[in-house]
C-alpha cells in the first residue's frame, strides 16, 4: 500500500483554512472557556509569524486538512512567566491513531529550534502519556475546571546552543 502524502503548512500559506481551524478549536477547546468564535478566529488568524510565536500549523493528508497545532506566546493564565507554548493540538477524531499528532509536535518543535527557542511548554489533562513518550517532562500538576492537568516542558536545544541564541 503506498504511503499517504502528509504535509504541514503554516496557516499563512492557507488562509482559506482559517474558518475551518477556528471551528475545530472553538468546538474542541475555546467554547468551554467562554471565548466566542470571533475571538478564536482572531487568534487563529494571528498565527502567521515568520519566526517564533505565534505560528499556527495545519496538517494535510492527501491534501485535506486533518489537524492543527500552534506555537503560542502564552497558553496558561496562571503561568504568564512561561513562554512559548505548544497549544491547541487537535486532530479530527476519524484521523486519530495514525501518528499525526507526532507530525504536528515535530513542526512546532522545529519552528522553536529554528528560532533559537530552548524550552517549550504545554499543559494537558488527557495526553500526558503521549507527550512523555516524545520526550516531554512533567514538572507540576494543577487543578483547573475540576480536572487535574499536567504542566510539561520540553528542552529543545543543547545548553551551548541556548547560550548562543541568547547572545
Amino acid at each position: 500500500m503506498p504511503a499517504t502524502p502528509i504535509s504541514i503548512l503554516p496557516i499563512s500559506d492557507r488562509p482559506d483554512l482559517i474558518p475551518l481551524i477556528t471551528d475545530w478549536l472553538w468546538t474542541a477547546f475555546w467554547q468551554d472557556l467562554g471565548q466566542d468564535r470571533a475571538q478564536t478566529r482572531d487568534y487563529v488568524a494571528s498565527g502567521v509569524s515568520a519566526s517564533g510565536p505565534p505560528q499556527t500549523f495545519v496538517l494535510l493528508v492527501d491534501g485535506s486538512p486533518v489537524g492543527t497545532a500552534t506555537l503560542a506566546v502564552h497558553d496558561l493564565a496562571e503561568r504568564p512567566d512561561l513562554t512559548p507554548w505548544l497549544a491547541d493540538v487537535f486532530v479530527l477524531p476519524e484521523a486519530r491513531g495514525f501518528g499525526y499528532v507526532g507530525h504536528l509536535m515535530d513542526a512546532v518543535e522545529t519552528a522553536c529550534r529554528d528560532a533559537g527557542i530552548a524550552t517549550l511548554w504545554l499543559y494537558t489533562h488527557t495526553a500526558e502519556r503521549i507527550y512523555a513518550k516524545r520526550g516531554w517532562e512533567t514538572v507540576a500538576y494543577f487543578e483547573r475546571g475540576g480536572q487535574t492537568n499536567a504542566l510539561m516542558r520540553r528542552d529543545l536545544l543543547p545548553e551551548a546552543e541556548c547560550r548562543e541564541a541568547e547572545s
